[in-house]
């Protein structure tokens, strides 16, 4: 293996197979294609695509990027090393992963020696020629072997002689990385320092003895809220590739979370990981696998959570105005993402001014509409509603005082029955709209699986003639909170609906003591703001 420059780190990306190990989380072989190649787009050096002897569904992985391959990746198979007392030619598990037909594996084999007698039942010595012969053999093959040294500083903190034994054997049969994984997510980032250090003594006193020394490799995890914290401390002790997932998936607690390492390691300590270019679709690369995954994205995530550098307190806001260094460790666009203005109550004329500039608009703060604009949404706030969770509310509400809001069209009333039948559940609603557009009075009804369903759909059939774009909408989340439950039935409810077109998505909220005329308005705004994305996009391109 050749030497690696001083400043230069090699990312693995595990989320197909580590990732995928999060509960709740499940994938097509579809989905691990459109993730790979958007990983391969990311730069990501190794992308491990899962274990094919243990998952059929990897099988076809492998297999279908045979046909569509990677472009500058290296796809990795991940395996166990022979069980104890076989021989690898003779392991169903390493065949499959030779058919995988990749230049890398990945092979584990286990360094803490409480594993080796309580969960292999087998000898110490059993366990090193396990670990010995397996990479022996794939060597044998044609294969470049990548080491993970399973429960390491777990195991090397109960008994450094035996886990330092495994690394040597692992060495000596021809690994090129020696991973050193933390796979209880126990270990803290002093005692990574100083046990990485410690495998490079050991490695650079073997020296000598072979002809290439492997490199030392981290794979951290979350348990303890401290896996990028330690895959940091053990780059800094001398790693030279970092494990990791997209947003941090992966089982129980989370693996490292490589959209925050990229950008700390890369931008925070001068290590090179991926191109500048590539480092601005960080964000974007984020939200694409949240997506291909169905979770919603961590709106809170370092770097790339929507609320990453939003800022909602005046003081920051006005600040951030005249320097964005005041309140933000780094330039939102270096991640590829952007800079929000939050409006709420707590919000000052100056927050006003800046939200109004992300929408086109310049107020001075002498002007009389800009404070009618805060006291009007510190009204509305008051009685429940709240907007720094619903800016596309927020800019229909600048529009109407500004007197810039479009009348696209007019609700005239709506109706909505649902089938109730005691003892058995239903979902069946039915909802008739009166809709006035363009002068033309339109009575449309339609069904749906629930009252809000239904009224979205009597809307959008009422419109969708006269704004086919609103075919291309769709409201992808709905949410209802109880704001003063101890009135019972006659709470206020406040809905927030989140809605998407191909490039952008929004959220409305509305608050009454009705909860279908809450959602209905939440709807129809969400409506209105998609409208007039579309036709602002539209007059964009003609100028």
């Amino acid at each position: 293996m050749t030497k690696t420059p001083s400043n230069q780190l090699w990312l693995y990306d595990t989320t197909l197979r580590d990732g995928t190990q999060r509960e709740g989380l499940s994938v097509s072989i579809e989905d691990k294609l459109r993730i790979a190649h958007r990983l391969d787009q990311l730069g990501i050096p190794f992308i491990e695509g899962g274990w094919p002897g243990a998952n059929p569904k990897d099988v076809q992985f492998f297999w279908q990027l045979q046909q569509n391959p990677l472009k500058q990746a290296e796809v990795v198979p991940f395996c166990s090393t022979r069980r104890p007392h076989t021989k690898p030619p003779d392991e169903p598990m390493l065949q499959a992963i030779l058919a995988a037909g990749t230049r890398w594996v990945t092979i584990f084999g286990k360094s803490w020696d409480l594993h080796v007698t309580a969960g292999l039942k087998t000898s110490l010595e059993e366990n090193l020629a396990m670990i010995g012969d397996t990479i022996e053999y794939l060597c044998s093959q044609g294969r470049r072997v990548i080491y993970d040294a399973e429960h390491w500083f777990d195991g090397y903190k109960q008994n450094p002689d035996y886990a330092l034994q495994t690394l040597t054997t692992a060495m000596t049969a021809g690994a090129e990385w020696l991973v050193l994984c933390d796979t209880n997510g126990g270990t803290l980032p002093h005692e990574v320092t100083q046990i990485v250090q410690d495998v490079n003594c050991h490695l650079s006193m073997a020296n000598g003895e072979w002809s290439t020394i492997p490199q030392i490799g981290i794979h951290t995890h979350n348990d303890s809220e401290m896996a990028v914290a330690n895959a940091l401390a053990a780059v800094m002790a001398g790693a030279t590739m970092v494990q990791g997932t997209i947003n941090g998936y992966g089982e129980r607690c989370g693996n490292a979370n490589l959209c925050s390492l990229i950008p700390n390691l890369q931008l925070k300590l001068g290590y090179s990981c991926i191109s500048q270019h590539q480092l601005h679709q960080l964000t974007a690369a984020s939200r694409f696998v949240s997506e291909v995954v169905n979770l919603a994205p961590d709106e809170h995530a370092p770097f790339v959570g929507r609320s990453a550098f939003a800022h909602k307190g005046g003081i920051h806001v006005s600040a951030v105005e005249r320097n964005p260094l005041t309140y933000e460790h780094i330039q939102p666009e270096q991640v590829g993402n952007t800079r929000r203005i939050v409006i709420s109550e707590q919000s000052g004329l100056s927050n006003v001014l800046a939200k109004a500039r992300t929408f086109g608009i310049e107020l001075d703060k002498d002007h009389p509409q800009a404070r009618q604009i805060l006291q009007r949404m510190k009204e509305l706030e008051s009685v429940g509603y709240q907007f720094e969770a619903a800016e596309a509310s927020f800019a229909l509400l600048m529009y109407d005082v500004l007197g810039l809001r479009q009348q696209f069209f007019e609700i005239n009333g709506f109706q909505v029955h649902c089938d109730l039948i005691q003892g058995k559940e239903t979902t069946h609603s039915l909802a008739t709209i009166k809709v006035t557009v363009n002068g033309e009075n339109i009575l449309e009804a339609a069904e749906g699986t629930g009252p809000v369903a239904a009224l979205d759909a009597a809307l959008r059939k009422a419109l969708v003639n006269f704004y086919p774009q609103i075919a291309t909408f769709e409201l992808t989340d709905y949410k209802v909170r109880i704001l003063n439950g101890n009135t019972g039935t006659a709470a206020k409810t406040r809905v927030l609906v989140e809605s998407r077109n191909i490039q952008q998505r929004w959220t409305t909220v509305a608050v009454s003591k009705n909860i279908l005329a809450a959602s209905y308005q939440a709807v129809v705004e969400g409506l209105e703001y998609g409208l007039l994305l579309h036709f602002q996009a539209e007059n964009s391109c003609e100028s």
